[in-house]
């Protein structure tokens, strides 16, 4: 990926700039990772990136700066994050209707604080799938 400055601030524009960073991160994730997903750890299982994991990570993440800095540690919180719970999926949701529950795992991410990573389980085949990214607490 090219250097490219993250702006800081919260207008519209800047929101715009950084969701048009994460789908950029996540195209060139992709062709670096054909089989698109990652071993985690904590789970003992692939998590599997898919379009869903790129709609929700941008449309949430871009619009706080340092969830935005964490997505681009992609890698590291798909290997390392920690199960903390299992919910079930938001009723009315369409993004969560092929998904039958929630799994919320946290990691550590250096110069942000603790992230949040929401993975769900697919419906039928249990695949897990990188739900959504953001920055839960900053340091």
């Amino acid at each position: 990926m090219k250097k490219t400055l993250i702006p800081e601030d919260n207008s519209i524009e800047s929101i715009r700039v950084r969701e048009r960073i994460i789908r950029e991160f996540y195209r060139e994730w992709k062709e670096k990772n054909p089989s698109q997903r990652r071993f985690n750890i904590s789970l003992k299982e692939y998590i599997n990136i898919r379009m869903v994991s790129i709609v929700e990570t941008s449309e949430h993440a871009a619009k706080n700066y340092l969830s935005t800095i964490a997505v681009l540690q992609l890698d590291a919180i798909l290997l390392g994050a920690k199960k903390v719970a299992t919910k079930m999926t938001k009723q009315g949701n369409k993004n969560q209707k092929p998904f039958e529950k929630m799994i919320i795992m946290e990691y550590d991410v250096a110069f942000v604080g603790k992230v949040r990573m929401t993975v769900g389980i697919k419906r039928r085949t249990h695949e897990k799938v990188q739900y959504c990214i953001t920055a839960i607490h900053s340091i």
